[in-house]
């Protein structure tokens, strides 16, 4: 991440940023940064950390590990080239056709089936 530089910068969600990192064996990965200050984001970080380590399906990022601390919470993700499929979908730089649209939703429905099974 190169100490969180804005340039490695990849998004903000709703508990935290996200930053494009390298991990010294040259693998690509994402790593996810809680905000502390916001009500609820340590048990989130909790939560998250503990049903994403054991999530095994292809169309779900996996966790490659986490950090802890008391001031500093990390999630470290397989890196998506493409970006979240929110920017896939809505950035208007990706122009998706009928099919491509549906194969998304298909395999959208298959992880949300995963995740609720």
């Amino acid at each position: 991440t190169r100490n969180f530089n804005n340039a490695n910068f990849l998004g903000n969600g709703s508990f935290g940023s996200t930053y494009k990192g390298n991990l010294v064996d040259g693998t690509i990965v994402a790593v996810k940064v809680l905000n502390l200050l916001f009500e609820g984001a340590s048990k989130s970080f909790d939560i998250e950390c503990t049903v994403m380590r054991q999530i095994r399906n292809r169309n779900l990022v996996k966790v490659i590990t986490s950090c802890a601390s008391r001031d500093f919470n990390a999630l470290v993700l397989q890196y998506m080239p493409l970006g979240s499929l929110e920017v896939c979908l809505h950035s208007g730089g990706h122009h998706l056709n009928l099919f491509e649209r549906l194969d998304i939703m298909i395999d959208v429905a298959c992880a949300l089936e995963y995740l609720h099974h």
